[in-house]
């Protein structure tokens, strides 16, 4: 049995995953509800509340799955990239676990993790694809030619696209977490009813500054009460222009690469518009879409592991690498 252990960013979470890919128990505890107040995540705020949830959370995935400690043969921690206040208190659980049981330990990308969300369950998807990987902090375009590993073909040149959705919410007076609440209202509005840019940058790349900007723009051009009165059609549209470049450059990038299969993983894979815009990629399941430990034992599962002695002197970082 695989424990994983996620605190990137502001999830705490655990579970427990067979080496088959069942997922025997995936709890997460949300910091959603603290952040909210401050309109996006405060880094030491979210490192104080995971010291708070972590052994609960551990505890509760443990019995969830109906084991111990001893029935546990590997663990799995995400080690970067992420707030590097909220990964240390991951990771350094992690690592006195390992040492206080024995136990190998295999640090996880997160980057990784999302990816090896896609192994997990009854109909697996197996590589080589190309992964469309959508979050909050990053964006990119992948080329998966195996479980362990990722080449990054495209990226973000300033916002990433989960970004764009909460920086964009915040511009129509929506709450945090805004790409849910863009979701929400644009299915009242008309997609066709501004026309807002899609960068067009060299190479696989993205750029969502431009359409932020423009975005900033036609709220101020429109006034507050015209923007009260039109903000489902300003979501619909802003968001169509969102997903139309993260569809655009992943069919780019499969034709390039001459892989037909196509995958997205992330936060921004949970968008109803995204998923109907690629009807036949393979979609993180919506449980497995935003952060979560079951896809950090996923990746763990493929991984050497370190002995529990090597595993001591692993260290996080915070930017991806």
């Amino acid at each position: 049995m695989i424990l994983g252990i996620e605190s990137s960013c502001d999830e705490t979470a655990a579970a427990v995953v067979t080496p088959d890919g069942d997922v025997l128990s995936s709890i997460i505890a949300s910091q959603a509800d603290i952040h909210s107040r401050y309109g996006g995540v405060v880094p030491e705020v979210a490192s104080r509340r995971h010291l708070e949830q972590i052994s609960p959370v551990i505890r509760e995935a443990l019995f969830t799955a109906g084991i111990d400690l001893g029935g546990v043969t590997r663990i799995g921690v995400t080690r970067g990239p992420g707030l590097i206040g909220a990964l240390l208190v991951g990771l350094s659980t992690a690592k006195a676990m390992a040492w206080a049981c024995g136990l190998p330990l295999v640090p996880v990308s997160h980057l990784q993790g999302h990816v090896a969300s896609l192994f997990l369950g009854d109909e697996p998807l197996e590589p080589p694809f190309v992964c469309l990987l959508a979050t909050g902090g990053h964006t990119q375009v992948l080329a998966v030619r195996d479980h362990c590993s990722f080449e990054r073909l495209g990226t973000t040149l300033d916002d990433a696209a989960g970004e764009a959705f909460d920086k964009g919410a915040r511009l129509l007076g929506l709450p945090y977490p805004g790409g849910a609440e863009i979701d929400r209202l644009a299915q009242e509005g008309d997609p066709s009813a501004f026309s807002f840019p899609v960068a067009s940058v060299p190479g696989f790349d993205f750029s969502f500054s431009g359409l932020k900007t423009s975005l900033l723009y036609t709220v101020r051009d429109l006034g507050e009460a015209a923007t009260a009165e039109r903000r489902a059609d300003l979501a619909a549209s802003y968001q169509r222009a969102i997903v139309i470049a993260l569809t655009r450059r992943l069919h780019q990038v499969a034709e390039a690469e001459g892989l037909t299969r196509l995958a997205v993983v992330g936060g921004v894979a949970a968008n109803s518009e995204l998923r109907a815009a690629l009807p036949d990629a393979a979609v993180a399941p919506l449980a497995y879409c935003t952060d979560n430990a079951a896809m950090i034992a996923s990746a763990a599962r493929y991984a050497e592991p370190l002995s529990p002695a090597e595993a001591l002197v692993v260290d996080a970082y915070a930017s991806a690498r």
